[in-house]
């Protein structure tokens, strides 16, 4: 049997995760769950609480973290052959966004030009002494996310994301079987857009149903981490590069609960 090789590259990522105490992953099915914004207001809530924390865009072809920081125009720089993360809100972010030429054009590359991206962007970046890395997976469970759990091999867990109707939870079923296949805990489920909230009068209609996420988490008994309503807010928010957290009162104590849940769950005190 042939022994592993740990190459140069490999060598250089365990140096640099060696510096960070929690990696979480966030992972949803399918696309337009909000799982994006999910990680963002994660990680700025975690922020707020004073621990340093990091966010890895791994979505090499479709990267949004950067436009919904504010800081989609930043240029990257490099120290010593290493990049230095862009800050905003106190988070570091590292995104492929920040490396493209013409951010217009489609990123066309094949599964093995994407891995290899995604594993410069983990060996060269200095991120320093981390509490928290956030890596915001593509959906699905196909070439990004299976390297990153490969690379990544001390992942603390995974925060999956789902929105109400039973289509997306379909999806995410999908999600919970590519964890336990790759041995990766879940930490929990958090349903997004669970309801829509009047900017008037403050009423919620369940739009996608009710309860979807809670529901589905019970059943195969995983943490549900908590709720996030439909508001507003929440997209313009994204579209001004501002976490919602920093501006909305209903979507910080959502991800205040969300964050302490998570914090609980990976025996986190502080």
């Amino acid at each position: 049997m042939q022994a592993n090789i740990q190459t140069e590259e490999d060598k250089k990522i365990e140096d640099v995760l060696s510096k960070i105490k929690y990696k979480i992953a966030v992972l949803s099915g399918k696309g337009g769950t909000g799982k994006t914004t999910v990680t963002v207001n994660i990680a700025q809530t975690l922020s707020n609480r004073g621990y340093k924390v990091g966010v890895l865009d791994a979505d090499v072809t479709g990267p949004n973290i950067p436009l919904m920081f504010g800081v989609e125009d930043d240029q990257i720089t490099a120290k010593d052959d290493k990049i230095i993360p862009i800050e905003a809100e106190k988070v570091k972010i590292v995104s492929m966004e920040f490396l493209l030429q013409d951010k217009s054009k489609a990123l066309i590359w094949r599964g093995p030009m994407k891995i290899k991206a995604l594993k410069q962007l983990l060996a060269d970046v200095h991120w320093g002494e981390l509490d928290f890395l956030i890596v915001d997976l593509p959906p699905g469970s196909s070439d990004e996310p299976l390297s990153i759990v490969q690379t990544i091999k001390d992942l603390n867990g995974m925060v999956v994301v789902t929105t109400p109707q039973n289509v997306s939870l379909l999806d995410v079923s999908k999600s919970v079987n590519f964890a336990e296949v790759t041995n990766v805990p879940i930490i929990g489920v958090v349903e997004n857009m669970s309801g829509f909230v009047c900017p008037h009068c403050g009423e919620q209609t369940n739009i996608f149903k009710k309860d979807g996420g809670k529901n589905f988490a019970e059943q195969l008994s995983l943490n549900f981490l908590g709720s996030i309503p439909l508001i507003a807010d929440i997209c313009e928010a994204g579209d001004r590069g501002r976490p919602a957290v920093l501006s909305n009162d209903i979507t910080k104590k959502a991800f205040d609960s969300i964050v302490e849940k998570i914090l609980t769950k990976l025996e986190i005190t502080k």
